[in-house]
């Protein structure tokens, strides 16, 4: 990067100026991670200071069973394939409860958009879940899903949203987004709701109240122009509703592991490479300086690998997410091993070890407890390698 544009750059983010596509742009193109990342840092601090954010979640996809067929997705299955299932109402509230320790504050649902499911299943499961587990925030169905309830149901968006907020429902979810620009977005996605869709039912969500996270699946076929859109126009939604709470990078996984049925369903596998960890890095830092007027940024540490989400800390994140347990959509991000579970203590190590103090809050960002930070004294005093 030519040095006076980097002094600019600089100069724009210590002043508070909001950055345009141009400095967006400009900041991908730059190989100085470790300049990049103290910038970002610096907005992050500004923000959040030196608090790390987590919640005990856990996640429940009630059917696999789709209607699309996305060309990154190995989730999705057909009706009748081998290892497709759709659970009863009974199943989803039991599996539910078997899940309510660590006093769980936070069940994150999602699911395939299926054919044949009438649309009552869904606020029923919904006031089932809630009356099973009345402490418990549901944050549920993504802006795809709610677009598929207007098309099973013929209601709109408005009432469905209605109906399930009435139901329990306390957040969406943040996915459907992927890329929203339709030079990638025709390539990658097989449904109908696009950026007109997606963004019209957070608007109504927003407008009934409800807080948001948004998302952005990187590291595929898009440009890091790609990129810089995509924010840009989450940003100017914000601008119009400060509906977001939190903008979450994810990282676009390829399949180390064949399904059961030995079906390989990541079209893009062989024209793709998954983002390096300096990729990850840089995407952070760069969400986290162009995404002004959003207050948190979250690494899913399942897509990351927890050696990436730790120093993602430091590169303008300030959440990790939670405890987790199963994520079926996609795990071992990085085929190393990463775990299936975090506990509150493993998420306070892995929080503290990165610098950081840990805060635990609920889907509202309200804070439920605050931690002590790291413990100096260790970090000062050699310590046993940790095997």
């Amino acid at each position: 990067m030519d040095a006076g544009l980097k002094r600019e750059l600089e100069a724009k983010v210590y002043a508070g100026e909001r950055l345009t596509r141009e400095d967006g742009i400009a900041l991908y193109e730059s190989d100085d991670l470790a300049w990049l990342g103290g910038l970002a840092h610096h907005v992050r601090t500004q923000k959040n200071g030196d608090v790390v954010h987590f919640n005990v979640n856990r996640h429940l996809n009630m059917t696999n069973v789709c209607s699309a067929s996305c060309a990154y997705c190995s989730f999705q299955r057909k009706p009748g394939e081998k290892d497709a299932y759709t659970m009863r109402i009974e199943e989803a509230v039991r599996l539910a409860k078997a899940m309510e320790v660590e006093s769980l504050t936070e069940l994150h649902i999602v699911n395939g958009l299926h054919p044949t499911l009438p649309w009552r299943y869904y606020p029923r499961s919904l006031r089932e879940l809630k009356q099973a587990l009345p402490n418990v925030s549901l944050k549920a169905f993504t802006a795809t899903e709610i677009h598929w309830f207007e098309k099973i149901s013929g209601l709109p968006a408005d009432e469905i949203l209605d109906e399930l907020i009435d139901a329990g429902l306390e957040s969406l979810t943040g996915g459907g987004a992927e890329i929203f620009d339709w030079e990638v977005r025709q390539h990658i996605v097989d449904h109908e709701t696009h950026w007109e869709d997606w963004s019209r039912i957070h608007r109504l969500a927003h407008g009934k109240g409800l807080k948001t996270p948004c998302t952005m699946l990187y590291g595929h076929i898009e440009e890091p122009r790609h990129r810089v859109d995509h924010v840009l126009r989450l940003r100017e939604l914000q601008d119009e509703t400060g509906g977001f709470q939190v903008f979450i990078p994810l990282r676009y996984q390829h399949d180390f592991h064949d399904s059961q049925d030995g079906v390989v369903r990541n079209r893009l596998m062989d024209r793709t490479e998954m983002a390096t960890g300096a990729e990850a890095l840089k995407t952070f830092a760069v969400s986290r300086l162009l995404f002004d007027n959003v207050q948190h940024v979250k690494v899913f540490w399942v897509m990351h690998g927890v050696t990436t989400a730790q120093l993602a800390l430091s590169h303008g994140a300030d959440d990790m997410d939670g405890s987790v347990v199963e994520y079926k959509i996609t795990h071992d991000a990085d085929n190393f091993g990463t775990p299936n579970k975090l506990g509150r203590d493993d998420l306070l190590d892995l929080i503290r070890d990165a610098g950081f103090r840990p805060v635990e809050r609920n889907t509202r960002y309200e804070v439920i407890r605050e931690y002590d930070g790291p413990d100096l004294q260790r970090r000062e005093t050699p310590q046993a390698m940790r095997l």
